[in-house]
């Protein structure tokens, strides 16, 4: 097509310093802007239009590139230029960006208290309707390694094994762990099974060499008689 009926300049047209690839390759990523950046993702442009036209409005409807993070198939493919295909290119992208943001590690939390556990534990076992178990492994410095769900019981009762709780603690190199198990009844007052496999950890405990901080039972501060919302067999002596 004759630049003269290009309604933007080709980029053949451009400088060699104007154009994203050639600048990519001689200078790296961080040189781009974002809309070239995306531009180099795009690749073509459409009638009438190069690439970077079409990248830069992309751009200015999402607002930044952050923006783009909340876009469908059917909004990239509103832009002029930007197909079926291109269009699920791009929410592949997106989406491989989103899930990298959402897991990429924040520090890790410290617990070194029944307070700090319960708060770490809240999100996981709110609205629950069955009891669940976890593993809290912990370095030398009460900083969380990494959070096991161990079991996932029914409405009525989570059973658990030693070997299962302390089973994720050896292979992460904990010198440590924290259990923590929800009561669905929003009470975290001990049960006798509670109780039983509590004695059962500590036991376990001494004899693969990784202390027992704690085990803390998660309820609701609504439902616990003391307000608290959780129970702690460290703070009531039976650890």
């Amino acid at each position: 097509m004759p630049s003269s009926t290009y309604l933007t300049p080709r980029l053949a047209d451009l400088s060699v310093s104007e154009r994203p690839q050639e600048r990519l390759e001689s200078q790296g990523p961080q040189s781009l802007s974002d809309s070239e950046l995306l531009a180099m993702i795009l690749r073509s442009g459409s009638k009438g239009r190069n690439v970077l036209s079409v990248a830069s409005e992309i751009l200015q409807e999402s607002g930044s590139l952050n923006g783009l993070l909340k876009w469908s198939d059917a909004e990239f493919r509103a832009i002029k230029g930007i197909g079926k295909v291109k269009a699920l290119q791009l929410i592949t992208i997106v989406e491989i960006c989103r899930r990298v943001r959402e897991r990429s590690p924040v520090t890790a939390p410290i617990l070194d208290s029944p307070d700090l556990v319960f708060d770490f534990m809240r999100q996981d076992t709110q609205n629950l309707e069955i009891e669940k178990f976890w593993t809290l492994c912990l370095n030398r410095k009460n900083r969380l390694i990494k959070k096991v769900e161990v079991t996932s019981g029914t409405a009525s009762n989570s059973l658990v094994h030693p070997r299962e709780v302390f089973r994720e603690a050896i292979r992460q190199g904990a010198s440590a762990v924290i259990c923590a198990h929800n009561h669905p009844s929003g009470d975290p007052s001990p049960s006798a099974a509670d109780i039983k496999v509590t004695r059962q950890l500590r036991e376990s405990a001494k004899i693969v060499g990784i202390d027992l901080l704690d085990h803390l039972v998660v309820g609701n501060p609504e439902h616990d008689p003391l307000s608290r919302g959780y129970y702690s067999f460290q703070e009531s002596g039976l650890l």
